[in-house]
């Protein structure tokens, strides 16, 4: 059981360091059995095998920093989450089917599937075909679980597509949000806190927003820029 515990962790951390590489953060080797996180060439907090974080107040000091850690939280919650799906998940089966992809879902006709691979775990959704002997419309997310989780929900039905807003009209919602709280509007303590909520939640499930708004406005400036010129 020992032993059974000790490769559970190892995977975990294994993916989890993949994961935080890509959102630019810095794993260190295990100390007594924590995951050592560094942001910015800097220690930021441990996360230990159930995904839980442990940090010191110094080293979320500022509210930058203190955004990163609630990222680390959020990824460490997400990567648990689907290594414990994949390791009691049985291999998906079906016609033309190769590889090592493992069910995690299966309702109303539809799948959701991980894949491990050298570059972490990636994630499709399928349709069952031919009497559930084969699969069609492949929608693959690569790295995206949260995404993969989403078009299961919708494609088998639990969840319908019109109450989801996708990452362009978010984007939209958090701008008008920024506006209206900039603009000096006459707003009730409740009004002003629910619009702050909402830009909260939407920054904690788009943690690359405000990039992509500066993204966006360079663009247009650019593009202005192109107009006058000609």
């Amino acid at each position: 059981m020992e032993h059974h515990n000790k490769m559970d962790r190892e995977q975990f951390y294994r993916e989890l360091c993949t994961v935080l590489g890509r959102e630019g953060f810095t794993t260190q080797p295990e100390q007594d059995d924590l995951l050592p996180v560094e942001w910015d060439g800097l220690p930021l907090c441990r996360i230990t095998e159930g995904g839980g974080v442990r940090y010191w107040q110094e080293d979320v000091a500022t509210a930058e920093r203190e955004r990163a850690c609630e990222r680390v939280t959020d990824l460490a919650c997400t990567v648990r989450e689907y290594m414990t799906l994949l390791e009691q998940a049985p291999p998906l089966q079906a016609q033309s089917l190769t590889g090592d992809y493992r069910l995690l879902a299966d309702f109303n006709g539809t799948v959701l599937a991980a894949h491990p691979t050298r570059l972490g775990v990636h994630f499709v959704t399928w349709d069952w075909s031919c009497d559930r002997t084969g699969l069609n419309q492949g929608h693959y997310f690569q790295d995206n679980y949260t995404g993969a989780k989403q078009d299961f929900a919708i494609r088998a039905g639990l969840v319908s597509k019109q109450l989801i807003f996708n990452e362009a009209q978010l984007t939209e919602i958090y701008r008008c949000c920024t506006d209206t709280l900039d603009a000096g509007v006459d707003l009730t303590v409740d009004q002003e806190q629910c619009i702050k909520s909402v830009q909260e939640q939407i920054l904690r499930g788009m943690p690359n927003i405000l990039e992509r708004m500066r993204e966006q406005e360079q663009h247009s400036l650019d593009s202005q820029s192109q107009e006058l010129t000609m």
